[in-house]
């Protein structure tokens, strides 16, 4: 399949997804957030794909935000349809039944930074700078980043962030618990293309479970949250995988799980 703002890898069941609008600091435009859409509609269905990681083309940008071109021509109708891709496409993210890492390569400010936080969880470089700088616009954020970074960091903290558009580095978004590694930008694909083989070794019905209960989990409270690991951990025995695991366990031998979901 051919496409034009994205550059699709994928090997040995890791998939690299690269937003490829390095002109535009890979803002996200309307046909950019189609694309990515439907090739999240295709990984779903990929039964191989273990472990997916999103970056941006360049050194300077993951995504620098919304294509304010586009921005700078909608009325309110057309601004609720194009929150709603954006909202519809991140949330796909959140769904996939295989861990996505955020590969943070320079900025993330705006949809770039509410992209990163609709991953799984985020490695960013040390050159990184996250924000939601939509204020200064006379805007707020629309894909989802009033209600993640909340989630993530807390709300008064992220209140502080979105009301005064600040931005931060790499170091301190770390500290605020929004990025799980910071890595120097030459390591930085490196580091997480280590994390997702690590992932990929596991089994891949364990994985996607353990995906679900995590982020549904944490929109319930923590009896129905535990209500939903023990149905979870349940299932893990429906699959070959719960008696590879115990039985290489037993045996002392290294586990050879199923290559596909």
């Amino acid at each position: 399949m051919e496409w034009k703002n994205l550059i699709y890898e994928k090997d040995a069941g890791i998939v690299r997804i690269t937003l490829n609008r390095p002109k535009a600091l890979n803002a996200l435009n309307a046909d950019l957030i189609a694309e990515l859409d439907g090739l999240l509609d295709a990984l779903e269905k990929d039964r191989e794909v273990r472990v997916v990681l999103l970056t941006g083309a360049g050194d300077k940008a993951f995504v620098a935000g919304a294509d304010i071109s586009e921005l700078a021509h909608m009325d309110s109708f057309s601004a609720r349809i194009f929150a709603e891709a954006g909202q519809s496409m991140m949330a796909k993210i959140a769904r996939l039944p295989m861990p996505v890492i955020a590969v943070v390569n320079g900025f993330a400010l705006g949809g770039g930074c509410e992209l990163a936080l609709a991953c799984d969880f985020i490695y960013a470089s040390e050159k990184a700078v996250f924000g939601l700088p939509e204020e200064t616009l006379g805007l707020i954020p629309g894909f989802g980043g009033t209600q993640r970074l909340a989630r993530k960091i807390g709300a008064a903290m992220a209140m502080e962030l979105i009301f005064t558009a600040k931005r931060i580095k790499a170091e301190e978004a770390m500290v605020l618990g929004l990025v799980n590694r910071v890595v120097p930008a030459d390591h930085l694909m490196e580091e997480a293309q280590k994390t997702a083989l690590s992932i990929a070794s596991m089994g891949p019905a364990a994985i996607s479970l353990a995906k679900v209960v995590v982020h549904k989990g944490i929109e319930v409270d923590l009896v129905s949250g535990c209500y939903m690991e023990r149905e979870a951990f349940g299932l893990c025995f429906a699959s070959p995988d719960a008696g590879e695991g115990t039985g290489a366990f037993l045996e002392k031998r290294k586990a050879v799980f199923s290559k596909s979901r």
